[in-house]
């Protein structure tokens, strides 16, 4: 399965779309990268000015990349033009070390820590350009695969 097919399974659009393309991926782990618009509406308010970008988004760029793309490609063999697999995310927990700001792209690396009774969570890290640690934490989630 190919970075653009995994990406077209995603159920999200622009401007919530945080997936940019997909470069390592296995049954167990997963690198991706995103790159943050400047122009995004939420660096109007975040921070008045210096926008950075809110932690929040940071985590979801994380779940995207690192769980439900993960996902995705775990149940590759199920996949048809009528069924995607859909993740919902449940938990997570991140420690934050610094920030990321407009125009800045990421790189987002995950590691399958369990796959049971249908939740996947995973150990996912955030780096900057300069190749920095930004975030890392664990992230779950339900899987609906059948």
């Amino acid at each position: 399965m190919t970075s653009d097919q995994i990406i077209a399974c995603l159920p999200y659009q622009e401007p919530f779309l945080f997936v940019d393309k997909i470069t390592d991926v296995t049954e167990e782990s997963i690198t991706g990268f995103y790159t943050f618009d400047a122009k995004a509406d939420f660096y109007k308010g975040h921070f008045k000015d210096y926008p950075i970008t809110p932690g929040v988004i940071l985590t979801e760029c994380m779940a995207q990349i690192g769980l439900v793309c993960l996902g995705i490609y775990m149940f590759k063999s199920e996949i048809t033009n009528e069924f995607k697999p859909q993740v919902a995310l449940t938990s997570s927990q991140i420690d934050f070390f610094i920030p990321v700001f407009p125009g800045e792209k990421v790189r987002v690396v995950s590691r399958k820590e369990r796959f049971r009774f249908n939740k996947l969570k995973c150990k996912v890290q955030l780096y900057n350009e300069k190749n920095e640690l930004v975030c890392r934490g664990l992230i779950s989630g339900m899987i609906k695969h059948e």
